[in-house]
């Protein structure tokens, strides 16, 4: 094993597509970071998942914070609006007012879940406007039950990463919370570093043990306003053009930033632990 990095900063979404909490702590297992993605919206017309992968619909869901209060209750902040939390009963009745289509907060998703997912190059092209063609992404090919997560239970970014996308955008900083990942790993390497780490093992911390399943491929989420961070097109568009690698092998090149990852081990991490990679 080779260290690589430390943990910087864990995050989990309570609401797919919904900003997130930042945690001091976590006890990772084979749902990834607890309470991460267990929430979703839901279109009362067509059944899909709301996600900002679509952003001419759901990019709004980006202005809107999710946090895990007393007990297991989420707590949504909308702007301009008071509060909500999940089990209000006017809850759905408040979040379809917001979005502007009637929607339902769920904890379990459809059979034969999907969302829809704007393509990258069109949304560089078109604009988050545009009613772009879209790819259908089906819930649960890799992910546990009882999440929402598009592919897998954990999703990393590290530092080198980050800083090749702000130096090639010509940028102060790239934001790692526009890739929406639960792991930060401030790394030592430079570059798209993740990018080899695709069927090794990451030990991070005394026990916890990951396997980089698949490069993350990005979309049109980075380029959105994230909260009080505005659009930044630059976020897709140094990948498109300078990390357009395949997500999977036998898969077609994609833009890419960071890594999916399933449990191998489940263990309690936090800020400062070392993280370690396999060797070839």
């Amino acid at each position: 094993m080779r260290e690589v990095g430390a943990i910087a900063e864990l995050w989990r979404y309570p609401v797919k597509s919904m900003l997130g909490q930042r945690v001091l702590a976590a006890q990772v297992d084979e749902l990834g970071v607890p309470g991460d993605r267990r929430l979703a919206l839901i279109d009362a017309e067509t059944g899909r998942i709301a996600s900002a992968k679509m952003p001419r619909l759901w990019r709004g869901l980006l202005k809107c914070a999710a946090a895990f209060e007393e007990g297991s209750a989420v707590r949504i902040a909308m702007p301009g609006a008071k509060p909500l939390w999940n089990t209000d009963a006017d809850a759905d009745e408040r979040l379809s007012a917001y979005i502007g289509r009637p929607v339902h907060l769920a904890d379990t998703a459809p059979e034969g879940a999907t969302l829809d997912r704007s393509i990258p190059d069109l949304v560089l092209s078109e604009g988050v406007e545009a009613n772009v063609d879209a790819a259908l992404v089906r819930i649960g090919s890799g992910s546990p039950p009882g999440t929402f997560v598009d592919f897998a239970p954990l999703h990393l970014i590290t530092s080198s990463t980050l800083d090749r996308i702000a130096a090639l955008g010509e940028r102060g900083a790239a934001e790692a919370q526009r890739y929406r990942p639960n792991l930060v790993i401030r790394s030592t390497g430079d570059g798209f570093i993740e990018n080899d780490w695709l069927g090794r093992e990451l030990r991070i911390g005394p026990d916890l043990r990951i396997e980089i399943v698949a490069r993350t491929p990005r979309c049109a989420v980075p380029t959105l306003e994230h909260g009080s961070l505005e659009r930044d097109p630059q976020a897709l568009r140094v990948l498109a053009e300078h990390n357009r690698v395949a997500p999977l092998a036998d898969v077609a090149p994609e833009p890419c930033a960071g890594a999916y990852a399933r449990v191998m081990a489940p263990g309690r991490i936090e800020p400062g632990d070392k993280v370690l990679v396999s060797a070839d």
